[in-house]
């Protein structure tokens, strides 16, 4: 069964002139890879994947498997019309990952049966592992813990993103053991990787990787009071990461490293100045 550990990155997706800019992209995947990270998460959330379209999507991905291995790379797929959920993962399928991410169906909130139903449907389609995504505030459904305890007998399904908010839960599915648990709370790193989750899928170490990847190492290794107070210098960052709406204020940081251009697709927009300038310093 495939393992998901560490720090993977939910990669931003560059643009330049209202395009995605490829050799951007390249670039900054490979300084990732270069900084530690485990593995890159592409088009989820913080690659704005809702703003481009299938070609551009599948572009971005066929641009990072140039510079990084597949088993290195994991695709999102999100959306509530199932027929064309299952049409996009048969386009993505043909390349080799080591994984794909899948939320909850948004706007259409089913019910548990239904997201059982969902989630079985794309599991049996797929032949790569599945990483379920666990996001209420954006899907406007929650996962139950009898419903992920279902979904976790199925033998593609083999990780979740903890974004649900919930830690009863956390700990329980933690406590299975059934499924790598990665917190998709970056606040929340140290204190699931405490609690013996896995790692993290994380938009802030786009900034700083190699921190983020210290402090996954130290509690392996059982340095807990090294591993606290590196994240507690993290924690400034992680919190100016989310200060406005993701991933604006990691782009704007980026843009000041020399790495992308400053750019967002509508209706998404960049950060304010006073945000920038908070950013700035954090930089310095």
């Amino acid at each position: 069964m495939s393992t998901f550990s560490g720090i993977w990155v939910a990669l931003v997706t560059p643009f330049r002139g209202g395009q995605v800019d490829l050799p951007a992209l390249r670039s900054l995947a490979t300084h990732l890879i270069d900084s530690g990270a485990a593995g890159l998460v592409v088009c989820g959330t913080s690659g704005e994947a809702a703003a481009l379209d299938e070609q551009e999507q599948l572009a971005v991905l066929d641009a990072v498997l140039e510079v990084v291995p597949a088993s290195r790379v994991v695709m999102g797929l999100a959306g509530n019309n199932q027929v064309a959920v299952l049409a996009r993962l048969q386009a993505i399928q043909s390349r080799p990952l080591a994984g794909i991410l899948v939320p909850a169906p948004y706007y259409i909130r089913p019910s548990q049966e239904g997201l059982q139903l969902f989630f079985q449907a794309v599991a049996d389609a797929s032949r790569l592992p599945i990483i379920l995504y666990d996001i209420p505030y954006r899907s406007a459904v929650n996962l139950e813990l009898d419903t992920l305890r279902q979904l976790a007998r199925h033998p593609r399904i083999v990780a979740i993103k903890d974004c649900g908010g919930d830690l009863r839960k956390t700990q329980a599915l933690i406590a299975d053991g059934q499924l790598d648990l990665l917190t998709g709370e970056d606040e929340q790193i140290f204190a699931t990787l405490c609690l013996g989750g896995s790692g993290a899928i994380s938009a802030a170490a786009h900034v700083r990787t190699a921190d983020f990847v210290e402090v996954v190492r130290l509690l392996r290794e059982g340095d807990l009071l090294a591993g606290r107070a590196l994240f507690r210098q993290l924690l400034p960052w992680i919190r100016l990461a989310f200060s406005e709406p993701n991933p604006a204020p990691v782009k704007a940081m980026l843009a000041m490293q020399g790495l992308i251009a400053d750019e967002l697709r509508a209706p998404m927009s960049r950060c304010s100045d006073a945000a920038r300038e908070r950013l700035r310093s954090e930089l310095l």
